[in-house]
């Protein structure tokens, strides 16, 4: 008999840890090859890791709601042949949920642009690096928060923290932000922070812990309902958005009545030819595309104060999930895709999503997201920017509303197909020139829709 040594796979660029959530199986339990044994959650995804062999497990390493590294052996497998300690290769990972993508801010190829007259700021925060301390990890997610902060190394080992072994939560670091923004922390000239307030609750240990120790009563007339962990991520996400870009929105209304006459005219051919329908995503995401390509400084995300241009045009698609939550699967080099390329690639997405089949890599990597609020019947909304992007565009519903139309014989009122198309956008970097005249260049485009063209 052997031992195999089951290790946690790797689940995604920029995730190096994961928390086990359930044991799906027990010591002393057979288990067969590609059976889930476990569910692990991250920052990204939540996940089963299956079993590569067959076997019968004879010591589970970590316990529930424990925090365990990628590659870190949590099981251990008996094998009828001889003693095996060969790393578990990365499985397939089986999808239950994600969350909006939560990407590293720097990448190999993307161009970084300093705005000017940081220079002196830039030189004081160099000395900040955010990498493992000698005694201490940190999450790739709290580095990003320290860093997008202009947090230094000091203050970050400073930090009282209230996850496993004393690691420093998002939780933590977010509440020490707050303190810290609100004058109740002093940051000294060593970096060293002090707390100015005695009247405030000195660490995000004791805050943790008060906010832990809190007891909400329901009344008789209500029912009280515990986020499931995937509404708690998405939750502190739009929280941490919303603190971190200062939102501005712009609206246009857009004609789309060609486009709505060339689907019309068009749909039962194509799904005849290619076996599925085409929506109206696909084509508002083709004219997504171009409008970045004439625009490339909203395809960005902020470094402190550098601006990170992207080289890729990726789409987030957001979704809505069966159980309420929401999801973003990523269009990968849209603006490389025909009309039926960016079809196929959406409905593939948005059926695996529903079907909780998704992978890591599905989720990652988007520079620019779109959310179509005229699916549930809204005309206008403004939406939350996934962060570190810098905007994000909502369609609305498609109304017939009476508009002017110009003719060669005057003006008349005639009944039009109309759109509100809405971009929410961090005016750190983009101003509203910028962001309204991208938002008109999307318009135009869906507009001067070709109702002549071959699909």
């Amino acid at each position: 008999m052997g031992i195999y040594k089951l290790l946690l796979p790797k689940m995604g660029e920029s995730v190096s840890e994961a928390t086990i959530t359930k044991w799906l199986k027990q010591v002393g339990d057979t288990i067969a090859e590609d059976e889930s044994i476990v569910e692990v959650a991250t920052d990204k995804v939540d996940s089963d890791v299956p079993s590569p062999i067959q076997g019968k497990i004879v010591e589970i390493l970590f316990t529930e709601n424990q925090v365990v590294q990628v590659g870190d052996v949590i099981a251990h497998i008996a094998t009828d042949g001889a003693d095996v300690e060969i790393e578990t290769p990365t499985p397939v990972i089986e999808e239950k949920v994600a969350l909006a993508d939560v990407e590293a801010p720097i990448v190999l190829d993307e161009e970084v642009l300093t705005i000017p007259g940081t220079e002196l700021l830039q030189e004081e925060t160099k000395a900040a690096t955010f990498i493992h301390g000698a005694n201490r990890f940190y999450s790739p997610l709290v580095k990003n928060i320290a860093q997008e902060e202009g947090l230094s190394q000091t203050e970050l080992d400073g930090l009282a923290g209230t996850g496993a072994d004393g690691r420093v939560t998002k939780q933590d670091i977010l509440a020490y932000i707050e303190d810290r923004k609100s004058g109740n922390i002093s940051v000294t000239a060593n970096g060293n922070h002090t707390t100015a307030s005695p009247s405030r609750v000195h660490s995000t240990a004791n805050q943790a812990s008060k906010e832990a120790a809190k007891t909400v009563v329901a009344g008789p007339a209500e029912e009280i309902v515990e986020m499931d962990r995937m509404r708690r991520l998405i939750a502190d996400h739009m929280v941490h958005s919303v603190q971190t870009s200062p939102h501005v929105s712009s609206f246009v209304e857009a004609d789309v009545t060609n486009l709505v006459n060339w689907r019309n005219k068009v749909k039962d051919e194509y799904k005849k030819r290619e076996g599925e329908n085409i929506t109206f995503t696909p084509i508002f995401i083709e004219a997504i595309s171009k409008a970045l390509k004439d625009f490339p400084m909203v395809n960005v995300s902020v470094d402190g104060y550098n601006i990170i241009k992207k080289k890729h045009i990726n789409i987030g698609m957001a979704a809505a999930l069966p159980s309420g939550n929401l999801i973003v699967p990523v269009i990968k080099n849209a603006d490389q895709l025909s009309l039926v390329g960016i079809s196929k690639s959406v409905n593939d997405l948005a059926g695996r999503a529903r079907a909780n089949q998704l992978k890591p890599d599905d989720i990652q990597g988007a520079t620019f997201t779109f959310t179509n609020i005229g699916a549930f019947g809204n005309i206008m909304g403004v939406p939350i920017i996934n962060q570190p992007q810098a905007a994000i565009l909502a369609v609305g519903a498609i109304k017939k509303k009476p508009a002017v139309l110009e003719t060669e014989h005057g003006d008349v009122i005639a009944i039009r197909q109309m759109m509100y198309l809405s971009l929410s956008y961090d005016h750190r970097i983009i101003d509203g020139a910028l962001g309204g005249t991208f938002l008109k260049r999307v318009a135009d485009y869906l507009e001067e829709w070709d109702v002549n063209r071959i699909i």
